[in-house]
């Protein structure tokens, strides 16, 4: 109970107040002004004549609440705890989480890098030895270093860049970056486009080569330009070819003029051969672009782009989708910023239920016939067509070449076509020898279906196939001729992906969840099950979420481990299970120093009382068990994730730190939010897109605070961006009576505008086909806006105006329907922000605290112009 202390009253006009109870000083009187308060205004009685007893007002009584309570008794956001936790401060206070190892070719060793408060650390592990050494000498190196480059470094502040290690596996490359200023790399150009263009300078990077047995450090004059500067080329396995498109048509080069080309781009006697001559905007060969303004886009045209071809085997073909969308209909952002004027951005845009959608073709070129052909694959209306990649070995993730080689073999590659219903889907082969379509897998459901590429083994003569038929993901064993031998997993859980599969010993190593009982279901951990049948294995128990990071060769495994409530472990175990040595486990002591307190997973029941749902409560860390909280859920519905973490990370923004100015956060899975779980449950919300998820929102709330006193349900906030930007504002319409206080960022409020890949999938789409056999398809959707007469909270809409996936016009639409209803909202513009907000994130952290401060903790006091919080943060050099 709050209490005001002495005010004078100044009244006129009142008459007709009930009796009070006088005190000897002072009089009382409860008053409901505010429904999360109960009040007792205590007035000197000498104050007040004792005739105007029977004439004052209840009106009386409510002026004296709204100058007293305001100015004396609100709750105030503790905006120094928040800023303790800032993005900036916690890279000073988390460091690494995780080994992410770096596997070698020819042996099981690997390397990686950790940082703690004592700087980074190159280690090499030999897990045959179970032996982890240093690369080197951090104090003995940085001196090395210092007398090349001239500025001083030192083994705690080393900062080296691209490590790797070269062939001979006993050389490690980096690079350094100086102080000393040289001319830009391609300064040349830059001059060419402007001849008045000032000298372009550029910090001096240092190339060094350093021998792990003589401990011999190298200076690498004149090194090549970075592999990235020629993103444009699509090398051949056999590096005697380079392809890429340009002007909308595909282009191939010799490996000798490709070499020019790293040495200088503009070099005029570059020889260059070109393969189409059909290629037009908006159905062309290349890619990029997505992203530009029409300037830009004008600008670049003429630029060597890369082609998305496959290479096969041998590197004397390759095969490429090429999508039409001439036909597909126009969507367009303003760049309100630029200088000197604002500028246009147009991208084509398919949206739901649109007649105008991508027509795709599939291709294959051969170097032998020099033909290309475009492959008859059509089956269903507005296909989808999906050409698989053969999975990179995990040893060569360091490589600079890395040749991207089509799934299959030299005779046929695998590709899938989709309704766009995605109630149909075939898992396809081409073969080449007979140049024909063969269909090896049909998946078929009434609701959509998910598909994972197939791993193809022993030279195509056997698939690995995931499937989620039986209503749970599990992974099945096929014949080429597309014949089922046995399905490989099964039960009441989910299998996330395959990780390595070891075709000599006839196993298959993959990721799952649900299967340990006693866990959060959403646990991942690593099996093994044989090709041939047997008994699944876990391999890396324990009641934490692991990430396993096996070798190509199926040895060992790196097995990161934690909860939110835990430090992350890194340990090493063998194929096996067996752990063969501690790696790293993370330092969290300047976190904890702090202030630092771990959140609460807990579990709950969904709406209809008997599915598990599971969430994670953050508190403010000064928490007080005997104060009253309002509770804030962060949100995101799904599909095909829930914005409930797992495992310890570093993201805090929505949880951890929006709980310091004095709320409780909670995250919540809801029915139809994760694909990790049965098919039933992703399904749930198959055809009611908009308010499937928020009846389980509600529900854990009100049990939350069943079970905890310092909660207050009558006090409930809501957040989240994208879908949750559209949730969250759907919980205030749906729900207005519960939901209080929204902040809902770049939502998709209208998911009839949004993309049609996302919104058909999940929502569903009917297909209709006429007695003449035309087929037509009918999309319909609840939207937001529909309900925008039943807001009754606070809410405020944030979007950028960039926002090139969700289009700002979602938002924009929200707030037209709202002001047509006559509701008072608030409404965010972030100017030059994509979808993500970008360098504005922070801006819109502290927008959305005060947000929250106001409207849930009542403090209607407006914070500074100025956010102190950020200000201090930045050096003031001017």
């Amino acid at each position: 109970m709050n209490t005001i202390g002495f005010f004078p009253l100044i009244f006129h006009g009142l008459q007709h107040l009930p009796e009070v109870t006088w005190l000897p000083l002072k009089f009382a009187i409860f008053t409901p002004m505010v429904p999360q308060y109960s009040m007792i205004v205590l007035v000197s009685k000498s104050e007040i004549d004792m005739n105007m007893k029977k004439s004052l007002t209840v009106m009386g009584f409510l002026l004296l609440f709204q100058v007293g309570f305001a100015q004396e008794n609100v709750e105030k956001g503790n905006y120094e705890l928040a800023a303790r936790f800032s993005p900036e401060k916690l890279k000073k206070m988390i460091f690494s989480t995780s080994v992410d190892p770096h596997w070698l070719k020819k042996s099981n060793k690997f390397w990686y890098e950790y940082e703690t408060p004592e700087g980074k650390f190159y280690y090499l592990v030999d897990p045959v030895q179970k032996s982890k050494t240093q690369l080197f000498d951090r104090d003995k190196l940085a001196m090395e270093i210092t007398k090349i480059v001239k500025d001083p470094f030192d083994g705690q502040n080393l900062k080296l860049e691209n490590l790797k290690f070269m062939e001979d596996e006993n050389t490690i490359r980096f690079k350094v970056k100086g102080t000393e200023e040289v001319l830009k790399k391609d300064w040349a150009e830059i001059k060419e486009k402007n001849k008045s263009a000032k000298d372009s300078l550029e910090k001096k990077t240092f190339v060094f080569q350093y021998n792990l047995s003589n401990r011999q450090l190298t200076e690498i004059k004149d090194a090549a330009k970075d592999p990235e500067r020629q993103a444009w080329a699509n090398i051949a396995p056999d590096s005697s070819k380079v392809v890429f498109a340009r002007n909308h048509n595909l282009y191939w080069m010799d490996k000798e003029n490709f070499l020019k080309a790293v040495k200088d781009e503009k070099d005029s006697t570059i020889v260059e051969h070109k393969l189409t001559e059909n290629g037009e905007k908006d159905f062309d060969y290349g890619s990029g672009g997505r992203g530009e303004d029409n300037e830009e886009e004008e600008k670049n045209k003429d630029k060597r782009k890369r082609a998305g071809i496959l290479w096969g085997p041998d590197a004397k073909q390759f095969v490429f989708s090429r999508t039409d969308n001439r036909k597909v209909k126009d969507l367009w952002v303003l760049h309100n910023s630029r200088n000197p004027r604002p500028t246009l951005e147009t991208y084509k845009y398919a949206m739901p239920g649109e007649k105008e959608q991508p027509v795709q073709e599939l291709a294959h070129y051969s170097f032998t016939t020099e033909k290309l052909n475009v492959l008859p694959v059509g089956t269903y209306k507005d296909q989808s067509l999906g050409l698989w990649s053969e999975s990179l070995p995990k040893n060569a993730r360091d490589d600079d070449f890395k040749p991207v080689k089509w799934l299959g073999n030299k005779d046929s590659f695998y590709f899938s076509l989709s309704s766009r219903d995605l109630k149909k889907i075939d898992i396809c082969r081409w073969n080449l020898t007979t140049n024909q379509k063969e269909v090896v897998v049909e998946e078929r459901s009434n609701t959509y279906i998910e598909i994972v590429k197939p791993e193809i083994i022993n030279d195509g003569r056997e698939i690995i196939h995931w499937s989620e038929r039986d209503g749970w993901g599990h992974l099945y064993l096929y014949g080429a001729d597309g014949s089922l031998k046995r399905q490989l997993t099964t039960g009441a859980f989910h299998v996330d992906g395959i990780e390595n599969v070891d075709t000599k010993g006839r196993k298959v190593f993959f990721v799952a969840n649900g299967r340990e009982k006693g866990e959060d279901p959403y646990y991942t951990h690593l099996y093994s099950v044989g090709l041939d049948g047997g008994a699944v294995t876990l391999l890396n128990n324990g009641n934490f979420n692991h990430d396993a990071n096996l070798n190509d060769q199926g040895s060992y495994f790196v097995n990161n481990s934690s909860r939110v409530n835990t430090a992350p472990v890194s340990i090493l175990h063998d194929a096996s299970g067996r752990k063969v040595m501690d790696l790293e486990a993370t330092d969290l002591s300047a976190l904890f120093a702090a202030g630092y307190k771990f959140p609460e997973p807990f579990q709950f029941k969904a709406d209809d009382g008997i599915t598990d749902l599971y969430g994670v409560m953050y508190k403010p860390f000064d928490f007080d068990s005997t104060k009253s909280y309002p509770i804030i859920q962060y949100v995101y519905p799904g599909p095909q994730t829930e914005a409930v973490n797992k495992a310890f990370g570093r993201g805090m923004d929505r949880v951890d730190r929006l709980a310091q100015f004095g709320f409780v956060v909670v995250t919540l899975g809801n029915r139809g939010g994760h694909p990790g779980r049965s098919k039933y449950y992703h399904n749930y919300g198959y055809g009611n897109l908009r308010d499937y998820g928020l009846a389980d929102k509600k529900a854990g709330v009100e049990q939350l605070a069943d079970r905890h006193s310092f909660i207050d349900k009558s006090r409930v906030g809501i957040h989240g961006h994208s879908g949750g930007g559209f949730m969250s504002t759907a919980a205030l319409l749906v729900y207005p009576d519960f939901f209080k206080v929204a902040v809902s960022s770049a939502g998709n409020h209208e998911n009839n505008i949004y993309n049609r890949w996302w919104s058909e999938k999940h929502h569903g789409v009917k297909e209709q086909i006429s007695p003449k056999g035309d087929t037509t398809f009918v999309y319909q959707i609840e939207k937001n806006p529909d309900l925008a007469k039943n807001l009754k909270g606070k809410l405020l809409l944030v979007t950028g105006d960039v926002d090139n996936n969700v289009h700002p016009a979602n938002t924009i639409r929200m707030a037209n329907a709202l002001i047509k209803a006559n509701k008072r909202f608030d409404f965010i513009i972030l100017p030059g922000q994509r979808h993500g907000f970008g360098d504005m994130t922070e801006y819109f952290f502290w927008r959305m605290g005060d947000y929250f401060v106001q409207h849930l903790l009542g403090d209607n006091s407006p914070p500074p112009v100025d956010m102190l919080e950020v200000q201090r943060e930045k050096a003031l050099v001017k």
